[in-house]
């Protein structure tokens, strides 16, 4: 399935149905007053956050959602049946905003969460309510409200405890597919991973926490370099940023700063965000060379292979640690 996460959209409320003039017909009754009834409401439109949709696929084909219109009242005062809401399912995570005023609708972050971001137009009154003292017989029925109307833009941002931020090539996808079951594209040449990809990380039983791969970050990245870019905003709700470093490729501190840059460039509080340091593919070092290192990082770091698992107790116990003193 295609990853989308982001769309634009329009929702059209329904109008409220009209009111009714008509007046009581009745044997017996020569001159009956007025009986028109209210017109229904008209059909809101409701969003649904489902853990069961992980992209906004759908809403790149399906631009408008248009509600139906409350019914009509009728004589005996009837009131006009309201209209159904329309239910739209959108993933947990999207970000719901007004594209005009730019302010945030609704934050769909828990699943089964719902909000009317349109709501129906109430329906228009029947000529029952315009009846007085001087005008025993009105004339006049309202007709109904309309229906709000919005421009909308969705945007999803994933879910999850631990961020990897990374250059291009670093091991990310490798790493998660090592502590997780899931499966993402491995291979050795950058930009392997071209959409995010989730997993779950188990620490013990009832313990587990959510980590997220998302592509490689280059310089430039928060001006739109890259395909890093395209996928910061994942980064915006994780507890902590785990940055992930080639050991190999030497220029260690000067890596953490370029990634630490962009994000801050992106979003100023990621820089603040809790993080931890991983250096990377220590087995294909020797354990001279990781002395040398070692004496030269004035950094706090921990050494992993997501190759052959050396350091993962390590590792997974600062996770652990970070995440909790967050919660």
């Amino acid at each position: 399935m295609k990853f989308i996460d982001y769309a634009e959209i329009e929702v059209v409320a329904g109008n409220g149905g009209p009111g009714c003039i008509s007046f009581r017909r009745e044997k017996h009754i020569a001159k009956g007053g007025p009986d028109g009834g209210d017109g229904g409401r008209g059909s809101d439109i409701i969003f649904i956050a489902d853990s069961n949709l992980s992209t906004l696929l759908d809403f790149r084909y399906k631009k408008i959602y248009k509600a139906k219109n409350g019914l009509p009242g009728a004589g005996a005062l009837k009131q006009g049946k309201a209209a159904d809401p329309v239910i739209i399912k959108a993933p947990v995570g999207t970000l719901i905003k007004n594209l005009e005023t730019d302010q945030i609708i609704a934050d769909l972050s828990e699943d089964g969460q719902q909000i009317v971001v349109a709501r129906g137009g109430r329906g228009g009154h029947g000529n029952d309510h315009f009846k007085s003292p001087v005008n025993r017989t009105p004339r006049k029925a309202e007709d109904g409200r309309p229906g709000q109307s919005l421009k909308l833009s969705l945007e999803l941002k994933l879910l999850a405890d631990v961020g990897l931020v990374g250059l291009p090539n670093a091991g990310k996808s490798t790493m998660l597919a090592r502590l997780t079951e899931a499966k993402p594209k491995i291979a050795d040449y950058p930009f392997t991973t071209l959409i995010p990809n989730l997993g779950i990380v188990k620490l013990r039983q009832f313990k587990s926490f959510v980590m997220a791969d998302i592509p490689g970050i280059i310089e430039g990245a928060s001006d739109g370099k890259g395909l890093g870019f395209q996928f910061l905003r994942h980064i915006q709700r994780t507890a902590v940023i785990l940055y992930l470093i080639d050991i190999s490729e030497g220029n260690i501190e000067k890596t953490y700063d370029l990634l630490k840059e962009e994000l801050r460039r992106y979003d100023g509080s990621l820089a603040n965000r809790p993080c931890i340091i991983v250096l990377n593919k220590i087995d294909l070092l020797t354990d001279e060379d990781l002395k040398v290192i070692s004496k030269s990082l004035k950094i706090d770091y921990i050494l992993y292979s997501a190759a052959t698992g050396q350091g993962e107790k390590e590792l997974l116990n600062r996770i652990e640690n970070e995440l909790d003193r967050n919660r």
